[in-house]
């Protein structure tokens, strides 16, 4: 491919990205749904005329890496506090519910491949902090007890699908599913995320340093802090992790409300807010590339829209994902139940991770076309 089709082809993406996007907002989608669309309409489904290359795809990877480092740097620890028990236990049950039940039916009911269904499972598991807070703002919800439960729970539990979708790109990549290589995996993984903040944590307060006592060339923070994420997305693919794990950890590292003791200065938010103008417009230009290209891989003309069981299997994936965020709301406490039904129905949104989790589902080949479109839609 030379360099005018490459060309082309992004500034197709870009553009008619960004278009959707702007048209589905205004409907009260969120913006990813119309990104996705344009891959779509630009892709084999429809037009045919932008094609997923190699070039693209490595563009969507690192749109992903860095989409993972803004989950990372906006997911709030400080919110946990509030209602951390509730919290916890809206995450905890709401991403282990319909990780359990995807499975189950996907498995024993539509037969479907072991690791296809834990992946069907695991993309069920996440939530869409976005389209949450917007639902409360809207509803003057937002300050209420409720919506710190909810946004609580939504923060550890893009945490847990973060973490949910690497145990689950490990185990196959081991190509097993031993009690032994699970532990071995988990503890790995916990000491992962132990360790890997501390030294981000570290290597964001000397950037800080750096930043207020010798750095007198603009461009300083985009320059660093997105090659700190490529350094920690290094790290984590040398240490035999998804380099995702290492982007996400790079962001809470960088947060505001990530402290540690004795390196945690009074201008530490002034900075994360810096970083964050400063990094924002880089995920904007690359995020979407990624997005599309989710949609550039969806081939509607393959998909037999005829089979009844395809539109059951839909149907039930559509019902069980209410149910398992649902369930997982009734086990909070001190609550009545029209406070657990809200929040259950607050969790249920999709967004990003969810995405994130069906494209690697694709990649490694555990989802069929039909399958995949089934787990976007």
């Amino acid at each position: 491919m030379n360099f005018e089709e490459i060309a082309l082809n992004l500034v197709l993406i870009l553009i008619v990205g960004r278009v959707f996007s702007e048209l589905v907002v205004k409907f009260g989608a969120p913006a990813v749904v119309g990104e996705v669309l344009a891959g779509l309409i630009l892709g084999p489904s429809f037009l045919g005329i932008v094609e997923l290359n190699e070039t693209l795809k490595l563009l969507a990877e690192l749109g992903v890496i860095l989409l993972l480092f803004e989950v990372g740097f906006e997911s709030d620890i400080k919110k946990l506090k509030a209602e951390g028990l509730n919290a916890f236990i809206v995450a905890t049950f709401g991403a282990l519910i319909p990780l359990a039940l995807g499975f189950l039916v996907s498995y024993y009911f539509f037969n479907l491949p072991f690791f296809t269904s834990l992946f069907i499972g695991g993309t069920l598991t996440a939530t869409s902090i976005g389209i949450s807070l917007r639902v409360l703002k809207d509803l003057n919800l937002d300050k209420t007890k409720m919506a710190q439960i909810i946004v609580g729970a939504a923060v550890l539990d893009d945490i847990l699908g973060v973490v949910v979708l690497v145990a689950l790109v490990e185990l196959i990549k081991e190509e097993n599913i031993e009690v032994i290589t699970l532990f071995k995996l988990m503890a790995f993984m916990l000491l992962f995320l132990i360790i890997a903040p501390v030294i981000a944590a570290i290597l964001g307060h000397i950037l800080h340093i750096f930043e207020k006592n010798h750095i007198k060339v603009p461009g300083y923070i985009p320059t660093v802090v997105v090659s700190y994420i490529l350094l920690f997305s290094i790290v984590a693919h040398l240490s035999g992790l998804p380099e995702i794990l290492g982007a996400f950890v790079a962001g809470l590292a960088l947060s505001e409300n990530f402290e540690l003791p004795k390196l945690t200065d009074k201008n530490k938010k002034a900075f994360a807010k810096r970083i964050h103008t400063q990094v924002e417009p880089i995920i904007f230009l690359f995020a979407p590339i990624f997005f599309v290209s989710v949609g550039l891989s969806i081939n509607i003309k393959e998909i037999n829209l005829s089979s009844v069981e395809l539109w059951i299997l839909a149907t039930v994936i559509f019902v069980v994902a209410i149910i398992g965020k649902l369930a997982g709301s009734f086990f909070t406490v001190n609550l009545n139940l029209k406070e657990k039904i809200k929040i259950g129905l607050s969790m249920i949104p999709r967004g990003e991770v969810g995405l994130i989790f069906a494209e690697f589902g694709r990649t490694a080949k555990v989802f069929n076309g039909e399958i995949y479109s089934i787990v976007i839609f």
